[in-house]
């Protein structure tokens, strides 16, 4: 049985997506969240994708204040009809992702944070993310290395981690909408240093269930990221 059939048997629960498009682009050298891939902004592709998914209720924006009305026009531009609002983040990953969760709805039972440079999310991820994290209060999906991992002390290879043992954890990350509120909230209090929104939940101590990800759904961070993207894109059409 598929999980959309699942879902439609019980009651859905609102779902609210924040996404994160307040970074600064620096190893990018320019905005990657307006480079168009295939002809389509990166941000437009990962807006569509949560709009035209049916466990999705709404979208909220998190940007620097001087692209809001960009975000606006392009959200205009694309027909992206579950964007309620375009809030500015912060100067953290954790305060910009608190920011959004703030203007959610307030009867929204999960929320899912994603980040607007991973433009080629599967409807497949999504509604996966959400199902598991319905049912176990966080999910995040994620792909087995295909590299060997050293860790590294003074330039020197100190040991090499299990691979097998090891994740690369993707977005969007969903949770329990009062779960993660209180943990970004404690992360930012106590000044803790996360690197994304599943680490704010592990710093209190409750697990996150890992979905199934994919190595289609990359993070835009290097123009060679942009070469990679695209042709994903074209292999999709074929």
């Amino acid at each position: 049985m598929k999980i959309s059939d699942i879902i439609r048997k019980k009651k859905r629960p609102f779902c609210s997506v924040v996404i994160v498009a307040a970074g600064s682009s620096t190893r990018m050298g320019e905005d990657k969240l307006m480079l168009e891939l295939c002809g389509v902004p990166v941000l437009a592709r990962s807006i569509l994708a949560f709009d035209a998914c049916e466990f999705v209720d709404e979208i909220v924006i998190v940007t620097q204040s001087e692209k809001i009305v960009d975000i606006a026009h392009l959200c205009e531009k694309y027909g992206a009809k579950k964007v309620t609002k375009i809030v500015v983040g912060g100067d953290t990953r954790a305060v910009s992702a608190l920011a959004g969760l703030s203007e959610i709805n307030p009867d929204a039972r999960l929320a899912a944070i994603h980040d607007g440079a991973r433009p080629l999310v599967s409807q497949e991820i999504i509604k996966n993310t959400i199902h598991q994290a319905a049912l176990n209060k966080a999910a995040a999906p994620g792909v087995k290395l295909k590299d060997t991992v050293k860790r590294i002390e003074n330039g020197m290879v100190a040991d090499t981690p299990d691979r097998e043992s090891l994740v690369a954890i993707q977005t969007p990350q969903v949770f329990w909408q009062e779960l993660i509120k209180g943990a970004l909230t404690n992360a930012v209090e106590k000044n803790l240093t996360i690197t994304d929104d599943c680490s704010a939940v592990e710093a209190m101590g409750i697990p996150v269930y890992v979905t199934e990800g994919s190595y289609d759904n990359l993070k835009i961070t290097t123009p060679e990221d942009v070469a990679a993207a695209e042709w994903i894109i074209r292999s999709r059409k074929i």
